[in-house]
């Protein structure tokens, strides 16, 4: 079957024909997956994201146009949303180490920083998620957890010194952007 049979047979259901498609097309959707984000594992995950959104996306998808070029820019926009999250992240990070921010982030940084909080426990994981990918206020984080407001901001505060620690002992190059100023963030 050509691409335009194997789009139509997916779209009626048959997941041999999807299955396909995704074998044909998995190589360089990981590919450029990785070519933005340099980690395998993220590069994995977006490709798997990349091609559930298609599978979402299929019925509005013309059938007459070429797959590969539709899927690239699917996994590409997922690539540039990731890359900007972790810019929006380390900016919020750098603003909360009180550290001027002269410019924006260093792509090589926002790798190193989500590294660095891949190695927290998923608690603080997920808090510094919310607050900062998902922009969550704090009682809306308190919704989402299913925890107290007050368990938030403890949370928070532990998330953050538990990455200042990673950071000091195992990331020196980011240290400088997370100088946290004693006065205005005392340990509680």
């Amino acid at each position: 079957m050509n691409n335009a049979e194997l789009i139509t047979a997916a779209r009626e259901g048959n997941t041999a024909a999807w299955e396909a498609l995704v074998s044909t097309y998995q190589e360089p959707v990981f590919r450029l997956a990785y070519l933005f984000l340099g980690d395998p594992d993220e590069a994995q995950d977006l490709a798997q994201e990349t091609f559930i959104r298609a599978w979402y996306a299929l019925p509005r998808f013309d059938a007459s146009l070429p797959v590969r070029p539709w899927l690239l820019r699917i996994a590409s926009n997922l690539a540039k949303n990731k890359l900007r999250s972790l810019g929006r992240f380390f900016s919020a990070l750098t603003r909360f180490g009180r550290q001027p921010a002269d410019s924006s982030p260093d792509p090589d940084d926002a790798g190193l920083l989500w590294q660095a909080i891949r190695r927290l426990d998923g608690n603080h994981q997920r808090a510094l998620y919310l607050r900062y990918f998902m922009e969550m206020p704090e009682a809306e984080m308190a919704q989402a957890l299913i925890i107290a407001p007050g368990t938030v901001k403890s949370r928070l505060h532990r998330a953050h010194k538990a990455l200042r620690e990673i950071i000091t002992h195992d990331y020196p190059d980011l240290q400088p952007g997370f100088a946290i100023d004693p006065a205005t963030h005392g340990e509680k």
